[in-house]
């Protein structure tokens, strides 16, 4: 790798020899500087001119004296010059196959278009669900700021080929956060095209363009604006709520967590009642709802409520409790 300081020596050097030859002619040759630097320039070119004035025998011993050290100095310059130019450029062409290796290993993960700010509020929650996932950016001046730990591309969301390059044939879901519904718009369609099977979840500025986004293939739409102002006004109206849902919902409370908790196919559980399985009385977790198949929502279920296969288990309790219900679900 080129070190700035093998970089700085070929400046130094040229400087160093140019100027070298120059006052050089100016001294034993009287000649003004110009008619120095020009035949400096030409001996370090090897150009070939004719001498600007005839040499006398010390000139000519001089010219000897830097062509043969001043020559050798530019050479080792121009050679520390393109080393950096091919070392960069391969830098980068590696860079990008070793990303696109990356990527292309990727299955069931995530993809942020947007990295602004709620794409990197997404990134972090990310990060503390382990959930893999790829960022989409186009403008360039966010796209430097992205972590390097993270796996990223530059380029328009929009374009069918910059999603297939972020695998979005393997993915599991979409996040389409861009600054305007329009592009958000046309994300939802791309990505609809694409991937028939993926849950895509677009963000919208205005309430008009929820239902197009709804229309065109979202599976949810998120309005900032909405939510923002809902939550404002319950926090003076219900304090208490909003305190309690910020607790069991903050991510790294390890005192109480709400999680989903899908029901696997193999799981012992199936078609027990919530009683039978001890999840209240024995793990000490709170079943806020059961999700069925069909998508039917089933809030505060009875403790004779049937675990269906395929049910989503809202579950609230703490991290050691939760971890354990993921292991009884799937067994």
């Amino acid at each position: 790798m080129i070190t700035r300081q093998q970089i700085i020596l070929p400046v130094v050097l040229i400087v160093g020899v140019i100027s070298f030859g120059t006052i050089g002619y100016t001294i034993l040759e009287g000649w003004d500087l110009f008619d120095s630097f020009y035949m400096t320039i030409i001996t370090l070119t090897t150009v070939g001119y004719m001498e600007v004035h005839p040499l006398s025998k010390v000139g000519r011993l001089f010219t000897t004296f830097l062509i043969l050290s001043g020559v050798g100095a530019m050479l080792y310059s121009l050679s520390v010059g393109a080393r950096v130019v091919l070392e960069g450029e391969i830098r980068d062409i590696l860079g990008r196959r070793k990303l696109s290796k990356k990527i292309e290993k990727l299955e069931n993960h995530y993809i942020i278009c947007g990295y602004g700010r709620m794409g990197r509020i997404i990134c972090r929650e990310m990060i503390q669900h382990g959930a893999p996932f790829v960022i989409v950016e186009k403008t360039p001046e966010v796209f430097a700021g992205i972590e390097k730990d993270f796996l990223s591309l530059q380029g328009d969301s929009t374009q069918d080929t910059v999603l297939k390059e972020a695998g979005i044939e393997k993915a599991s879901g979409l996040i389409s956060v861009l600054s305007t519904d329009a592009d958000n718009l046309y994300v939802v369609l791309s990505a609809r095209g694409l991937n028939p099977k993926l849950r895509i979840v677009a963000r919208a500025s205005d309430e008009g363009a929820e239902q197009k986004l709804f229309r065109a293939g979202a599976d949810h739409v998120v309005s900032p604006y909405f939510i923002g102002g809902l939550r404002i006004a319950h926090t003076i109206l219900k304090p208490a709520v909003v305190d309690f849902i910020e607790f069991a919902t903050r991510s790294g409370n390890i005192e109480l967590q709400m999680e989903e908790i899908r029901v696997k196919e193999t799981s012992h559980i199936i078609n027990k009642a919530l009683d039978e399985c001890g999840i209240r009385k024995e793990m000490g977790i709170i079943i806020v709802a059961i999700k069925r198949v069909s998508g039917e929502m089933e809030f505060n279920p009875k403790s004779t409520s049937l675990i269906k296969r395929g049910d989503t288990l809202v579950a609230m309790g703490e991290t050691i409790q939760l971890k354990a219900l993921e292991e009884l679900v799937g067994v």
